[in-house]
């Protein structure tokens, strides 16, 4: 390592453990921007540490929960695995988390599993030489900082040509990326889901791909299963989505348990909602493109928490208090068909910000099908957050009642008077700056009512 990348190093290790020592958070983000100040190539030098394989995850929705279960996957047979799990998937979350292993490098990494933003894709791409590229899905995500859905394609698409040696793994349900990974290789690993498992609810009226990618005709679905994910043909040029290299079948879902077979091996996942058979499939067939062991994947999956901090279940006041995370059109709707799963009475808050993280841009509201809430037993529905009165507004047009809590300081004790007073069955549905606040909130809530429980 030359001794660029050794300062680099240093100084981002020594700020993340300062951060860690001052608790001004997780250091997730900043010693990677001092490195890259340093050594604006730190993630090329740092990507040789790497022994075996880089796979690279990359899409809107999913890529936390697969990229975690990657790792879960992989070091359930004994490798060592570098990821960023906080979930800072830009250039200087990359870098920091590649920190620790280089400053400690007597213990060798297997495989890197990383997390990466759409349009921070070509950047990354250029320094990190993934072996394995999956794509997920894609979908509309922050207006304002994204733009349309072709821009992030477009995005992707020079990402993908960064690295022509890598194994492309691409969701073919979703017909932006097959036309893409198509482009790129001619032959991508291809996974898709082929049987109706989702519940209407899961489905808005909002189709991001109408069109063919090829062509410009308008394209036909077969089966849509959410968002532009589905099984399509162009009727003018031929275009449609190809047979998949994997794909699950005998699906069953049982009191938040489902049972599967993939590649003819039976697969039983704690998971209530179908979007996670797509995570799961999705990190099989990364594992297989690039060749890693899949003996135990069975066993690592039926132990493996699909929670991720962004799906958690607490008990407060006998309430239970279930916390999801929604943050744009295609994660909202999945949600909504959740609540619908439930048939119980229930308190429902939902916190909309628009900050940084979440976007400004908080239009996307009106493209989600809030129709739906009026049958799922809502006994209250609460709107939080500091676009509350947007998301009022929006309920508003779809005749559903709502109260507003127009100053974000009021949100814990609207919480908390949810679950001493509520039908203590609440749900709260959050986007990105509010779930990490909430989650804390809820943690301290259950742990110090435990602790008083057991004195």
């Amino acid at each position: 390592m030359k001794m660029r990348s050794r300062l680099a190093v240093a100084f981002g290790a020594k700020t993340r453990c300062l951060i860690r020592r001052c608790r001004m958070g997780s250091g997730a983000s900043l010693p990677g921007s001092l490195a890259r100040r340093i050594d604006p190539n730190i993630l090329q030098t740092l990507s040789g540490l790497v022994r075996d394989k880089i796979i690279a995850v990359t899409g809107t929705n999913g890529k936390t929960t697969t990229t975690a279960l990657l790792s879960h996957v992989l070091r359930s047979q004994g490798k060592t695995v570098l990821t960023n799990q906080t979930g800072a998937n830009m250039q200087n979350g990359v870098v920091s988390a590649f920190l620790p292993a280089a400053e400690n490098r007597t213990s060798p990494i297997d495989y890197a599993c990383i997390e990466i933003d759409e349009m921070d894709a070509p950047q990354i791409f250029s320094q990190l030489n993934p072996d394995c590229i999956l794509f997920t899905n894609l979908s509309r995500d922050q207006l304002d900082r994204c733009g349309e859905i072709d821009t992030i394609c477009q995005k992707l698409k020079e990402a993908a040509a960064l690295s022509p040696k890598a194994a492309l793994t691409v969701n073919c349900d979703d017909a932006l990326l097959t036309a893409l990974a198509f482009s790129a290789s001619p032959s991508p690993f291809t996974y898709g889901i082929s049987l109706p498992v989702f519940p209407e609810a899961a489905r808005s009226l909002i189709c991001e791909n109408i069109f063919c990618p090829c062509c410009g005709e308008k394209l036909f679905y077969q089966l849509r299963h959410y968002g532009g994910l589905g099984l399509y043909r162009c009727p003018n040029c031929g275009f449609g989505r190809p047979e998949p290299k994997e794909s699950v079948s005998q699906i069953h879902f049982h009191q938040g348990i489902c049972d599967f077979e993939l590649d003819c091996r039976p697969i039983r996942a704690q998971i209530s909602s179908p979007y996670q058979i797509y995570n799961t499939l999705a990190a099989y067939a990364a594992l297989k493109a690039v060749k890693a062991p899949l003996d135990g994947f069975a066993q690592a999956v039926k132990t493996f928490d699909y929670g991720n901090n962004r799906e958690n279940v607490f008990l407060i006041h006998s309430t239970c208090v279930q916390l999801h995370l929604a943050k744009n059109p295609v994660s909202f709707q999945q949600k909504l068909a959740l609540l619908q799963t439930d048939p119980h009475p229930k308190d429902i808050l939902i916190l909309i910000n628009d900050n940084a993280p979440d976007g400004r841009d908080v239009s996307w509201l009106w493209d989600v099908d809030f129709g739906c809430l009026a049958s799922v037993h809502a006994v209250t529905i609460t709107a939080g957050g500091s676009r509350s009165r947007d998301m009022g507004l929006r309920l508003k047009y779809e005749d559903i009642p709502c109260s507003v809590i127009p100053k974000t300081e009021e949100t814990a004790q609207a919480i908390k008077e949810k679950t001493l007073r509520g039908t203590g069955n609440l749900y709260i549905i959050v986007n990105y700056s509010n779930l990490y606040p909430t989650y804390s909130l809820l943690s301290r809530w259950q742990a110090h009512q435990k602790g008083e429980n057991t004195l």
